[in-house]
């Protein structure tokens, strides 16, 4: 087995790579010819930079079907955004909050935090054997005191799209706020705020939006601010004789220098996206993560986890091969073939507890990007094949 010269990125769960041209130029243009803060000064550059992150913002809110960009908060990552929305509403509020195991920690973890202080308790609502959440089950996990929802628009595990608008009608007629982590369906599909009937939608700015690490975004419905306090404070560039946070958006949850090269980039990644069209982009995963599917599904010793078919998914794919660790199995294809996947329990423990697989070291994932293609996923399945019949051969 020779090593080929071109790796094969099948990682894009974790971070979306090659980015679009149009966002390096957008990277470099900011890092050697603007270099101002945003928001922080009224010379040329300072307000040219002003306008991109303004542009940005707005290409996010049109992405999400929302009327006033000023809704559309710029944070850190997912994570923060998920921080964000969980401890500014329940550190002060506590009460009830519905999951599920099909979560990530950046979920997980900021509950938990909540729950061992005191302050919240929280019920995990279980999935089926495809990964897939019954709405049945959260109405019944639902109390008097329940304050939020909080569900994943897609496993990073087994790829399931979950029933949010389902779910989200039924926050929206018991009065419930209800948080959505679009972490793995933002840019690979079209996502609406008013379809899913989110109050709260988080997502990271360098996964399907193809824009750098370090950015991502926090949309809060209107008037839910009044009851979602900041969790940072500092410089705005406004209200600057106060001392107390601004209450106006998006300055009461942008304290601090904003990443502007990120968020400059995040806007060109928007925008290209807006140019090839989601369903274009959404046709071309589907296409892709059943060619993979099907040709994993035909390799003696494989198991895979998740929906049958690649309309019930995003373009992630996890898998295990009998007798081979997910480490070793994930180092082998990276040495031999240049085929790069994540091994392990993908930040989501409960996933993993759900479909079994926790214990031994979690899955294969492959996850599909914009810039993938059938050769790749060929030669991935070609690639797992060989190593399947050599261990069957020892």
């Amino acid at each position: 087995m020779s090593t080929p010269a071109r790796r094969i990125y099948l990682d894009n769960a974790a971070t979306s790579w090659p980015k679009p041209e149009a966002v390096y130029a957008a990277v470099e243009r900011y890092q050697r010819e603007l270099g101002a803060p945003a928001g922080r000064g009224a010379y040329a550059e300072a307000l040219q930079v002003e306008q991109m992150v303004q542009a940005a913002r707005r290409a996010a809110a049109e992405l999400l079907g929302v009327q006033d960009p000023r809704q559309i908060i710029f944070t850190l990552n997912g994570t923060d955004s998920l921080n964000l929305a969980i401890h500014g509403l329940l550190d002060q509020e506590g009460g009830h909050v519905v999951t599920t195991v099909a979560e990530h920690n950046s979920v997980l973890r900021p509950l938990r935090e909540l729950q061992q202080n005191g302050r919240i308790t929280a019920d995990r609502v279980a999935c089926n054997a495809a990964g897939l959440v019954d709405p049945d089950e959260v109405r019944r996990a639902l109390r008097p005191e329940t304050k939020l929802i909080a569900v994943t628009h897609a496993s990073n595990v087994t790829g399931a799209l979950q029933p949010v608008a389902e779910i989200g009608r039924l926050a929206q007629e018991r009065g419930i706020l209800f948080l959505v982590d679009a972490a793995q369906t933002l840019g690979e599909m079209p996502v609406s705020v008013e379809e899913l009937h989110a109050d709260l939608l988080a997502a990271p700015g360098h996964k399907g939006l193809l824009g750098p690490l370090g950015t991502g975004l926090l949309y809060i419905r209107p008037g839910v601010e009044r009851r979602l306090r900041s969790v940072r404070q500092g410089g705005t560039g406004s209200f600057s004789d106060n001392d107390r946070q601004p209450e106006t958006l998006p300055d009461k949850y942008e304290p601090g220098n904003l990443n502007v090269p990120g968020i400059v980039g995040l806007g060109a990644g928007i925008q290209f996206l807006k140019q090839q069209g989601l369903s274009e982009v959404r046709r071309h995963a589907v296409e892709l993560t059943e060619r993979l599917l099907t040709g994993l599904a035909d390799i003696r010793g494989v198991t895979l986890y998740g929906p049958p078919t690649a309309a019930q998914r995003v373009a992630v794919v996890s898998m295990s091969l009998s007798g081979v660790d997910s480490q070793e199995l994930a180092a082998a294809l990276d040495s031999a073939y240049r085929i790069q996947t994540r091994a392990g329990i993908h930040c989501a423990p409960a996933m993993h507890q759900a479909l079994g697989t926790l214990q031994g070291g979690g899955t294969v994932r492959f996850s599909l990007g914009f810039a993938s293609t059938a050769d790749e996923v060929d030669a991935a399945v070609a690639g797992v094949r060989e190593i399947a019949a050599a261990m069957a051969a020892v």
